[in-house]
């Protein structure tokens, strides 16, 4: 379908404006995380010096990482060097939280990538069919695997999936990304399956899959079973449209009447999930990642938050709420490629 020129320049003017409204959002979301991570009770420069530190040491930590000046001093610091692009320094691992941040990205990623994957692959479909096959058992079945994937705590599905999976099956691996035997392959994206896949090594492909699947799945499962929901609800709602009846009487089949007549036009609720759960699959792989030890950005910050490690902390919390404003922006601009009487 060809755009006109003017509602791609109101798209553009669109853009820019949601473009704008990021800085106060993201300057709002530092500002709170801020003061949220300073209120945590503890020292960070004695947790890094350690117990028996002398209180010179503990006094030499504070002022290097400016924990000795007051809070607003301290804010103002991390604005200017976020200015900079600059996220301050760790004081835990004593690097760029950038560099950090760029280390341990790529595992988090892929796991969210994996998960996101696991639930269109799957949501979809079962929302589909259970519309389609509305109040018979298929349908019940679904709704049954929905209320569970809702009501299922995260940290007990991981220790369920290692329990069974791993130490009474013996059919998957129980953490990390790779077996220690297997050496990771040549980094190109950081993502192991990705980067296996581009240097043709299939051995590390399988085993880095293999490694991939329980997180992944224990970490869809909750948005698994929300758009399975989502889709049953909007595809049963189209389908029950005067002009679903009239494609129907015109002899169309079944599958097609479905697939593009009827998922065509409930793609807006179903979209708008997907959006908001990739932001939240990022946000919410902290205890998946603790679980099964999977080194990437949600594990990095639980032990940042152990030694109060305030650069780390803000650097994880801002990184996670711009994937979360862009994917939003990319949703609301992906509604006028499903749906052309959009106007913004």
């Amino acid at each position: 379908m060809k755009l006109p020129g003017r509602f791609l320049m109101t798209l553009l003017l669109y853009v820019l404006r949601r473009l704008a409204y990021m800085a106060p959002v993201l300057l709002g979301v530092t500002v709170l995380a801020f003061l949220i991570s300073h209120a945590i009770p503890g020292d960070p420069a004695q947790l890094i010096a350690g117990p028996k530190a002398s209180r010179e040491t503990v006094e030499n930590i504070r002022r290097t990482h400016g924990l000795d000046q007051p809070l607003p001093a301290q804010y103002w610091r991390f604005l200017h060097g976020l200015s900079q692009g600059d996220l301050g320094v760790s004081i835990r691992s004593h690097r760029p939280v950038l560099e950090d941040i760029r280390d341990y990205l790529p595992a988090t990623l892929e796991l969210t990538l994996a998960s996101l994957l696991l639930c269109l692959g799957l949501g979809i479909p079962l929302g589909i069919l259970a519309a389609v096959k509305r109040n018979t058992v298929v349908d019940h079945l679904t709704r049954v695997f929905s209320v569970i994937g809702v009501s299922t705590p995260v940290f007990w599905l991981g220790l369920m999936l290692l329990l069974v999976f791993y130490r009474h099956l013996g059919w998957l691996p129980g953490s990390g990304r790779l077996d220690v035997t297997m050496a990771a392959p040549l980094r190109i994206t950081g993502m192991y399956t990705v980067d296996a896949l581009l240097a043709g090594d299939w051995q590390a492909l399988r085993n880095a899959a293999s490694h991939l699947l329980l997180p992944a799945f224990c970490l869809s499962y909750v948005y698994l079973a929300i758009i399975t929901r989502i889709v049953r609800s909007s595809m049963i709602a189209v389908l029950g449209q005067d002009y679903i009846v009239t494609a129907r009487a015109n002899g169309l089949s079944e599958a097609r009447v479905v697939l593009k007549h009827a998922f065509k036009n409930s793609l807006i609720p179903t979209v708008t999930i997907v959006g908001l759960s990739f932001g939240e699959l990022m946000g919410g792989a902290i205890l998946t990642e603790t679980i099964f030890s999977w080194p990437g950005m949600g594990k990095y910050v639980v032990d940042s938050v152990n030694y109060l490690d305030f650069p780390a902390i803000m650097g994880f919390t801002l990184m996670v709420s711009l994937a979360y404003v862009c994917v939003n922006l990319a949703v609301d601009v992906l509604y006028a490629a499903i749906n052309p009487t959009i106007r913004y």
